[in-house]
């Protein structure tokens, strides 16, 4: 069936969705099929935030990973998806500048609300490391592409992009309890991450947005509350 582009805030022909990406083209078995995908990834995930033992912690990790791989290698291969669909080309320089320009301006927002109730900043007794930074960054990246590339467009192809939105972004903030700090953080940053991804799909621009929103909270935010800014068992365990 044959999907007609959608016309983009710069005026320009959007990104064509594939055959595939109308909720309403899914066969039933399609519908399931999608489904299973998105759990059996995010319990792996779960698994490796929640197991006991570090040793199992990355065993999960690698489990999903690997599986989150072959399954987007099967959309490129057999479905024929392409890399922008897949938010892996490169981005627009409105969309861009627009996701850097949000992002900035939420990140002086911040240390601004910081400063504005009395708060210290840095909020521990030293910041982040250069090198803590860029790993931090290569992580960012990791889970937009997690975010969007995976569970994003599996959303969208069985509900659509406004619903994928919403839930896209309640299954990121779900994946970073008990902490209250990330919990709620993740869940407006992915709201914001996800829409920006459904108007102008690159999870370039977003990853570095996420990035430094990440080390502005980790700055900010008194490590009683963020516990090295862990998830899962590592937070309780802190």
């Amino acid at each position: 069936m044959a999907v007609e582009p959608k016309t983009s805030p710069e005026g320009t022909s959007a990104i064509p969705l594939a055959p595939r990406v109308l909720s309403l083209a899914l066969p039933a078995a399609g519908r399931y099929f999608v489904w299973t995908q998105i759990v059996i990834v995010y319990l792996f995930l779960e698994f490796a935030i929640w197991a006991p033992t570090r040793e199992s912690r990355n065993r999960w990790a690698a489990i999903g990973a690997i599986t989150i791989l072959v399954l987007m290698l099967i959309d490129v291969l057999i479905d024929r998806t392409s890399l922008q669909r897949l938010g892996l080309g490169l981005p627009k320089i409105f969309g861009a500048g627009l996701v850097l320009g949000i992002g900035l301006a939420m990140v002086v927002l911040m240390v601004i609300l910081v400063r504005l109730t009395g708060g210290q900043i840095p909020a521990n007794s030293t910041g982040p490391s250069l090198r803590l930074a860029g790993g931090y960054a290569i992580w960012a990246l990791l889970q937009e592409f997690m975010l969007q590339s995976f569970f994003f467009n599996r959303f969208e192809e069985l509900y659509g992009g406004s619903a994928a939105v919403w839930m896209a972004s309640t299954l990121f903030a779900a994946a970073h309890l008990p902490s209250p700090v990330l919990t709620t953080a993740t869940l407006i940053g992915a709201l914001f991450f996800c829409e920006m991804y459904r108007r102008y799909r690159s999870i370039y621009p977003l990853a570095i947005v996420h990035a430094m929103l990440g080390m502005t909270i980790a700055i900010i935010t008194p490590d009683s509350l963020l516990h090295h800014m862990r998830v899962g068992i590592g937070y309780l365990r802190y």
